[in-house]
């Protein structure tokens, strides 16, 4: 048996960016060409990690695997709903792969849970510890069907309070950094040893707790896993796999070299990173130099032989334990010098302040209405990831009888209240440098969520003391002063209640024909009656809606009013239904001052709808934007026109002035700027490929030195190779499309936009493994429409970087194996087919070779220059080391060295592949780079 076993542990995390009214994410700028970090960082590292590339000396893909079925990981409950919702694919992988995981390492599936919304364990209070643990280990148990062995502490903060929580819960084991570690001994033994990060990270190590209860704690190697978080180890996958077997000892006893950083560090932090994990775990397996393997298997393989006192209050994010997340200590990411963080007690001091008070108040109003208030909170978490299913049946459940209509909507209140009141306790909001921060800023709207709710249940107000004690929270933004500035800028103005959706749904029914219902977030508005009248620039919206929360059910019927003037001036306001008579009366005066037009009446009437007055700013941000540029269209239009007049018009003049190397003037260099720009970006973006009319535009930017925008250029071209590549991936018959794909992937090969391949390429190598075997047989058999078919999609293949196994060349009507060895050979990895030989279908070829492909090259604005407009290439403030949709294609699971993944007719040429395959590691990994801004190992 194996003595030597190595495991790699993936914290993956983001802060939940919801705005917690809308619980939805809205526009970030600052993730452009992407709608949010979510999305972008998916891009970069959750959805490559999924799908991670192997590649050949000459730089071809010949393997795609998923990494989450290879490392043991754990991912927040809260970045998990957004992938549930906007990144299924990625869900998905992230749960088969723990599926896999559990074939593979005998039962025990690499998956850890984690604390629900990152709070640091030893600064909550008692009750809140034990909730966080509970939706952290309901949430686990939902999505990944079976009960968490093990639980990650959020930034590893620990004490012994948190570790009695997670072994009640009947949680096996936990991670730590190796400092955390106090004293151990021999299981038996009298006597501790102290030795703080000396502590051998080989094995795990029991905790006995003061309750009598256990845990066992692995510690990960601290110096190997900051090469790979801040040091270019993912530079190089060989190297990454020699410094993971640098760890064992000499020992002849099972041994676990591991280590353990965030799981963005993979391809997010460091560009390719998921390559080198994928080629590191691939070097050790095929040449059998260690077993891959996860906490939970070796810990059944080896049970603890010492046991542990841990450092309490300590993190491995914090030299100074847990200080970071409430004091001043120093520790900070970011921020101009001699900012200081003396905003952090007070901020920390002002939320427990807001829970305590709020506590109180919820458990007497809900023991009432709920039983067990707290019990009542624990069991909440099955409402939060199932509204639709779970709410009722948790109120049938848990309501009191005895209470009135409005009984379900009161206790849906209480228990939001007392979720957001645990989602401000998120990590983030203290790890940074500033209390103007958009992670300070998140936490503070949980806050302000919560004192609006108990404002209407309690009829209290608790904000106006909790903002008097913001001030004491010092920003080092002169011009905010302190965190109440920021509250009353930043926060109070997002809030919503149905009145402001209405308000929204109001304002989009000038310019949208609005649905009889419609979804606005979490929300529900039912028009029950409606007109829109125009004349001129000038139109009236009148209308009676229902207003409804999913969230608390509570529902209001509105009237609305709403006079829009041209663009983007209007006026309107909403109040409260009380009558029919009222409602009619009222409506009827504005719709006749309206079509008399008597502009001022339907003013003066307006101010019957005292309760919400409202303008273009009550549209909720993304919509906002759209209504907002839909309005500067028909302006946009002219400005076009006009520009591209004065661009054809001279465009002789200005090529011989270019050609002179004279200077252009400004307003011929702005008109060419916009008309190429815009030229191109329509271009690109079009189905119907032109592959002349790019290189054209293309050579009059360079000849008048106009600036491209070039990470849109690329993007725009990126999603049009994505569109047609699925569109060809569901329908593989359609040789028209199939030439569509080979025009946009030499456009992207060509064009110097550096074009984000990764999802084409995904698409191209599902269709490489299940429909090319059968084209290439009937090509074989003499098929001409499917030897054009073939050919066309060789041809593709080579221009996204894909090694194809059969190359056509030779006399017509026949495909022979091109020269080389046999890395291109791609064998579906399928659990039920594990270890069985390759099916016919399945490409076997002697030998490979012919034109080098190219790799995956990721841009997604990082490396290029965008010109024109100032985005910036850095990741968001609320980005630490912690990691598109994407066409899933594999779930990889572990193969035994030389079966299921490389086949060949000859042994010799199998003993070819592998030193080929060793060569491919020595390259594999040397394009990732750091710019990783941040991170939390220690």
């Amino acid at each position: 048996m194996t003595q030597r076993y190595v495991c790699i542990h993936g914290h993956f995390y983001q802060p939940p960016r919801e705005n917690p009214w809308l619980e939805a994410i809205e526009h970030q700028d600052a993730a452009y060409p992407y709608h949010d970090w979510n999305e972008r960082i998916n891009a970069e590292s959750y959805g490559p990690n999924a799908d991670a590339r192997i590649l050949d000396p000459q730089r071809r893909i010949v393997r795609i695997v998923n990494n989450y079925a290879s490392i043991s990981f754990d991912l927040g409950p809260t970045l998990l709903s957004w992938l549930q919702q906007h990144a299924r694919d990625t869900y998905r992988a992230v749960l088969d792969a723990d599926r896999v995981s559990q074939k593979r390492f005998g039962g025990h599936g690499s998956a850890l849970a984690q604390a629900y919304n990152h709070v640091i364990m030893p600064l909550a209070n008692a009750r809140d510890r034990h909730t966080q643990v509970v939706w952290g280990l309901y949430d686990f148990r939902q999505r990944f069907g079976r009960a968490a062995e093990g639980m990650w502490l959020p930034e590893t903060a620990v004490d012994l309070e948190s570790l009695e929580e997670l072994a009640a819960a009947g949680i096996r084991y936990t991670i730590l950094a190796p400092h955390q570690a106090r004293a151990i001994r021999p299981i038996g033994e009298r006597d501790w040893i102290e030795v703080g990060a000396r502590i051998d990270i080989t094995q795990p190590y029991l905790c006995r707790l003061p309750s009598g209860r256990e845990i066992a704690i692995f510690f990960y190697d601290g110096p190997a896993s900051r090469a790979v978080a801040f040091e270019g180890l993912l530079k190089n996958g060989e190297l990454l796999a020699q410094r993971l077997l640098g760890l064992f000892g000499s020992e002849p006893r099972p041994q676990l070299a591991h280590i353990a950083t965030d799981g963005e560090t993979y391809g997010h932090h460091h560009r390719h990173g998921e390559m080198a994990l994928a080629y590191a775990i691939h070097h050790i397996e095929s040449q059998g130099l260690a077993t891959i393997t996860n906490y939970g298997e070796f810990l059944a393989l080896q049970p603890p032989r010492h046991e542990v006192l841990i450092a309490e209050h300590t993190s491995w994010s914090c030299a100074h334990g847990v200080e970071r997340w409430r004091s001043d200590c120093g520790c900070h990411t970011g921020g101009e010098p001699g900012w200081r963080q003396g905003w952090r007690a007070p901020l920390r001091a002002a939320l427990d302040w807001l829970r305590d008070e709020l506590a109180g108040r919820y458990e007497h109003a809900a023991s009432g209405l709920l039983g067990d208030a707290w019990a009542a909170r624990d069991q909440y978490i099955e409402v939060i990831l199932d509204r639709a299913g779970k709410q009722r049946s948790f109120l049938n459940r848990h309501l009191q009888p005895g209470y009135g209509s409005d009984a379900a909507t009161r206790a849906l209140k209480l228990l939001e209240l007392q979720r957001h009141a645990l989602l401000m306790y998120t990590s983030c909001g203290w790890f940074f440098n500033e209390v103007s921060g958009i992670e300070t800023v998140q936490v503070l709207q949980y806050a302000s969520r919560a004192s609006q709710l108990a404002r209407e249940l309690f009829q209290e107000d608790l904000e106006p003391e909790f903002m008097r004690r913001l001030e004491q929270a010092p920003s080092n933004v002169p011009e905010l002063g302190n965190a109440r500035r920021v509250y009353e800028q930043r926060v109070l103005p997002t809030k919503v209640d149905l009145l402001s959706v209405a308000a929204h749904y109001a304002v989009n029914s000038l310019f949208v024909d609005q649905p009889a219902a419609e979804q606005i977030y979490s929300y529900r508005v039912a028009l029950e009656q409606g007109k829109r009248l125009r004349a001129g620039e000038t139109s009236l919206s009148v209308g009676r809606a229902r207003v409804c929360s999913d969230a608390t059910l509570e529902c209001a019927t509105v009237t609305f009013a709403i006079l829009h003037f041209g663009a983007h001036h209007l006026t309107g306001g909403i109040r409260r239904f009380t009558d029919s008579g009222a409602y009619e009366s009222l409506m009827g005066e504005l719709l006749r001052a309206f079509q008399n037009g008597d502009i001022a009446a339907v003013v003066r009437l307006l101010a019957h709808f005292p309760e919400y007055s409202f303008s273009i700013k009550s549209l909720f941000g993304d919509r906002q934007r759209e209504v907002l540029y839909r309005l500067l269209e028909s302006s946009v239009t002219a400005a076009e026109e006009a520009y591209r007049k004065v661009y054809e018009n001279n465009l002789p003049l200005t090529r011989f002035l270019a050609s002179q190397d004279l200077p252009l003037p400004r307003a011929f260099t702005l008109a060419a700027e916009f008309v190429l720009n815009q030229e191109l970006r329509a271009v690109l973006a079009a189905d119907e490929v032109d592959l002349e009319r790019p290189q054209t535009l293309l050579e009059d930017a360079r000849a008048l030195g106009v600036e491209l925008e070039l990470t849109g250029l690329s993007f725009a071209l990126q999603r049009t190779l994505e569109r047609l590549a699925e569109k060809l991936r569901r329908n593989p018959d359609d040789l028209e499309n199939l030439q569509r794909v080979s025009r946009a992937a030499t456009l992207a090969r060509s064009l110097p936009l550096g074009v984000d391949l990764w999802r084409a390429q995904n698409s191209y190598y599902r269709l490489l493994k299940d429909t090319y075997p059968d084209f290439h047989a009937r090509a074989r058999a003499g098929d001409v429409a499917a030897r054009e078919w073939a050919d066309l999609f060789t041809q593709v293949g080579e221009q996204l970087g894909m090694a194809v196994p059969y190359r056509r060349r030779g006399r017509p009507g026949r495909i022979a194996a091109p020269g080389g060895g046999a890395l291109g050979h791609v064998q579906r990895e399928d659990p039920a087919r594990q270890h069985l030989p390759p099916h016919a279908h399945e490409a076997r070829l002697g030998q490979q070779g012919g034109q080098a492909g190219g790799l995956r090259e990721l841009q997604h604005g990082r490396g290029q220059v965008r010109v024109g407009s100032a985005v910036p290439r850095d990741q968001p403030a609320d980005e630490r080391q912690h990691p598109p949709e994407i066409a899933q294609v594999e779930r990889a699971e572990r193969l035994p060295p030389g079966r299921g993944e490389l086949e060949n007719d000859q042994p010799a040429a199998r003993a070819q592949d592998a030193a080929q395959l060793a060569q491919a590691a020595r390259q594999v990994g040397q394009v990732a780079h750091a710019e990783r801004d941040h991170g939390a190992v220690a």
